[in-house]
């Protein structure tokens, strides 16, 4: 069905056509108007050893590929929920990529200040080195919640997640190598995918966003070292969201331009209209995948700050409680490199890299998650979390295994009562295609499910035929 754009916005489109680069945009509206959007999902590293076969892969992204033809019933796939792939618009792909050439080869803080629901953040993951501590903000705390399970579905343990204004940032200090802000915005780009994207589309919008974002970037911009990269980034089209900020960042902050070369390195991808300095967009009608602008600044060295920065870490070192609930579940998890500490009933591993950092962040932000939740603790009991089955630093040999059918698997997703044959009583750990899929406390004639109840997929009809999107054609 054709959608029927703002004439206020067909004009805006038409006069950045005008400008120098404009001509990029010259079939813009006429795939906002009548195109469908691109279907594109994002392979987890840490779960699958490669990409699925007959797909096409995203140019940009090492993980990334295209789903083609009616697209699938993502919710009913437990491959999902494994957080074995990530369903992500291939455009936004870009910023994990990013991400993980500016690092380098050494760990990183990295903050993800706008993250919900955590497709970037969890790009951002696969593509960083390896014991590289990941921030994700979310203002918004129903989001942040789910950015939350999104992250924790990834399996990778050292991260923290924050719900708050970035304000609260300032207060410590610069400590992140790489900030991204992938901005609130008008959302000229998902106008394919969100009706509500056209409908609330208004000029007074675009200003109203500009405004936000200057603040958001004043903000990040505190919590960057010197030296750092400032990955800015929207899903709009105008330039006073987008070229203006990055003027505003080189211009008013001192920001130096880093040329990504994405334009160059990939002929779909766009530069910037009317600018002097480097950046890339994303185009429908143009780039397979929905609307994106991004552009990195660098941060000017200063020696003295950072010498500053070093004594304030230094002085915010704590010590972490520890309880016997804790020192019971350490052959639950692999590795020597985190610690397991007690907060109430539940017990978590955090990094032992990064324990002063996640102590700073507690101190002055609103910490919703950090590291890993192993388990919690009923009575005398300690009771395996789902993190736990997610993660990467799962023991599996600490628990008998049942490995469940789709159907199954489906009613376990569904926090339905399951029964197992065969098995042992007490806590089993359930699998599915031979990965974790989440524990049980099977009792013998049925097995009480504890997936959590705000996971738990909300349908009356699940289907008898799994949408198989990795390919593995499994019953």
């Amino acid at each position: 069905m054709k959608r029927k754009l703002n004439e206020d916005f067909t004009a805006a489109v038409g006069a950045l056509c005008r400008l120098p680069g404009g001509e990029a945009l010259r079939h813009l509206t006429e795939s906002l108007e009548n195109d469908d959007p691109s279907v594109a999902i994002r392979i987890n590293p840490l779960k699958e050893k490669s990409l699925p076969e007959g797909m096409r892969r995203v140019a940009w992204a090492a993980d990334g590929v295209y789903v083609d033809g009616l697209r699938p019933r993502f919710t009913f796939d437990p491959a999902m929920h494994q957080g074995r792939y990530y369903v992500q618009d291939a455009s936004s792909m870009v910023i994990g990529a990013i991400a993980g050439e500016l690092a380098g080869d050494k760990p990183v803080i990295y903050i993800d200040s706008c993250a919900a629901p955590g497709g970037k953040t969890t790009a951002a993951i696969s593509a960083l080195p390896e014991g590289s501590l990941v921030i994700a903000n979310e203002y918004d705390r129903r989001r942040a919640e789910a950015l939350c399970e999104n992250i924790i579905k990834w399996g990778y343990p050292d991260v923290a997640v924050t719900s708050c204004d970035t304000a609260g940032y300032t207060r410590l200090g610069p400590i992140a190598d790489i900030v991204a802000a992938d901005v609130p915005c008008s959302g000229e780009g998902m106008m394919r995918k969100e009706a509500a994207a056209v409908e609330q589309w208004s000029p007074a919008l675009v200003e109203q966003c500009a405004a936000l974002q200057r603040s958001i970037i004043d903000n990040m911009w505190k919590a960057l070292k010197p030296g750092g990269y400032f990955i800015y980034s929207t899903c709009t089209f105008n330039r006073t969201e987008n070229e203006e900020n990055v003027a505003y960042i080189a211009e008013t902050l001192g920001g130096i331009p880093v040329d990504m070369h994405l334009s160059e390195r990939f002929e779909t991808i766009a530069p910037g209209i009317d600018t002097p300095y480097p950046a890339a967009r994303f185009i429908p009608g143009r780039t397979e995948g929905e609307g994106l602008f991004v552009a990195v600044m660098r941060k000017p060295e200063d020696e003295a700050a950072a010498s500053q920065r070093h004594d304030r870490r230094k002085e915010s070192r704590q010590k972490e409680k520890h309880s016997s609930g804790a020192a019971t579940t350490e052959a639950w998890i692999d590795g020597d490199d985190y610690e397991l500490t007690t907060d109430g009933d539940r017990i978590t591993a955090l990094p032992k890299r990064w324990l002063t950092t996640i102590n700073l962040l507690k101190k002055n932000l609103n910490v919703i998650y950090a590291g890993t939740e192993i388990a919690i603790v009923k009575g005398r009991d300690a009771i395996p979390s789902q993190a736990l089955a997610a993660s990467r630093l799962l023991r599996r040999e600490t628990w008998a295994e049942a490995e469940v059918d789709y159907s199954t698997a489906l009613q376990f997703l569904s926090r339905q009562a399951i029964t197992l044959d065969d098995a042992p009583k007490g806590i089993i750990l359930l699998t599915y295609d031979g990965h974790p899929l989440g524990f049980v406390k099977n009792l013998g004639n049925r097995a009480n499910n504890l997936y959590p109840q705000a996971w738990a997929i909300r349908s009356t009809h699940l289907p008898d035929e799994r949408p198989d999107v990795l390919k593995t054609e499994k019953s």
